[in-house]
This record gives C-alpha cells, structure tokens and sequence, in this order.
C-alpha cells in the first residue's frame, strides 16, 4: 500500500507542476493578477476620497470618520 501511495503523489505532484506550468504560460494569470491589482487600487482610493482620516481623542488611534458624520 505505500508503494501504491507513493506512486499516486508523484503522478499527482508532477501534473500539478505541469498544471501551473501551463497556467504561466498563458496570459490569464498575468491578466488576473492585473485587474486584481487595478481593483484593489480602486477601492483603496475609494475608501481615502470617501471618509476622512481623524485622530480618536480618547485612545490616540486612528479612525475613519464617515462623509456627514459628527467631529
């Protein structure tokens, strides 16, 4: 049974290595990798044009402060 078992996980080992390996190749990782990115940014910027940064007087920590919310 271990022999089998060892069998098994080399053949398993070796077409995943192909897998990812034609996965490269191709352009879809890169292009996924990209609008991961270009999403990202986007909601990053978001979040900075959509709430104000002010410091919590009580603890000293930073907090984000809603549009229209109280000071």
């Amino acid at each position: 049974m271990s022999i089998r078992d060892g069998i098994f996980t080399t053949v398993a080992v070796a077409l995943s290595g192909v897998a990812l390996a034609g996965l490269l190749g191709t352009d879809a990782y890169s292009q996924a990798a990209g609008a991961e990115a270009r999403g990202l940014k986007a909601l990053s910027m978001q979040v900075e044009l959509g709430s104000e940064a002010c410091v919590d007087e009580v603890d000293s920590r930073w907090a984000a402060l809603p549009e229209g919310g109280a000071r």
